[in-house]
């Protein structure tokens, strides 16, 4: 069964000064704690039901495992339902900030709805993006909501929190500010290298990465809607770069 410490331990590590503070964060869900055991993070331990550590007893090695019933896993939960299995992981430290060349990454200023920003991560996976770059105000990529809409594919794309303004001034390689008014995103060839810089959910980049970017691009509305939120414009912006 879970602990009254246990119960509060993970419900501080909802809170990103408990993340920072503690170097843990939490994820929750069958699929994403699948590809956990898979990768390179340190796995603290799991809380998880009879029925799910049977199944994946192969693959728990030396993991500290808390077998407990789902009503339980509910005092834990951010979800209504309760998942069957919820980990606590260590943050990886001393991530070296990656090279930018000969690659597509994806540049982010402040973006604060937390599924927006997980299902980037997710898009990044799919087209094989390994980096993205946020600005210091973008919503945490460790809270439980942005995790969840990953569905694990935060486990092989890098998140980087940087000051994007002298990241993209030192960067050798191409950027591409998505804006209103920009070339068409359906007119560019495939890409080997480039930052894709998308803005926030409201207001867009600012005006001083729109200037400092080496291209501005749009994509073409030939409908009514108002505007595309940041998750649909990375995924048809990233179609297009990978299009041969």
């Amino acid at each position: 069964m879970i602990s009254k410490s246990d119960i509060k331990y993970v419900s501080a590590l909802q809170i990103k000064k408990f993340r920072q503070k503690y170097g843990q964060f939490i994820v929750e869900g069958e699929k994403c704690i699948a590809e956990l055991l898979i990768s390179s993070y340190n796995i603290k331990k799991i809380f998880a039901t009879s029925e799910w550590i049977a199944t994946n007893n192969g693959l728990l090695r030396n993991i500290s495992c808390i077998e407990t019933i789902q009503e339980e896993l509910k005092k834990i939960s951010h979800h209504p339902t309760p998942p069957q299995a919820i980990a606590i992981v260590e943050i990886k430290e001393n991530v070296e900030f990656p090279s930018l060349k000969n690659k597509i990454s994806i540049a982010l200023e402040t973006i604060q709805d937390p599924g927006n920003l997980g299902t980037i991560i997710r898009i990044a996976d799919w087209y094989g993006i390994e980096n993205i770059l946020c600005s210091q105000d973008c919503t945490d990529w460790m809270g439980p909501k942005t995790l969840s809409a990953t569905m694990g594919s935060f486990t092989r794309v890098n998140i980087h929190y940087c000051d994007l303004q002298e990241t993209i001034s030192k960067a050798s390689v191409p950027s591409f500010a998505c804006v209103l008014g920009g070339s068409s995103v359906y007119d560019i060839q495939k890409k080997d290298e480039g930052m894709i810089m998308i803005g926030n959910e409201g207001k867009g980049l600012s005006e001083s990465l729109i200037n400092a970017a080496d291209f501005r691009i749009s994509i073409p509305r030939p409908g009514k809607a108002e505007s595309l939120n940041a998750g649909i414009a990375a995924a048809v912006i990233c179609d297009n770069f990978f299009r041969s």
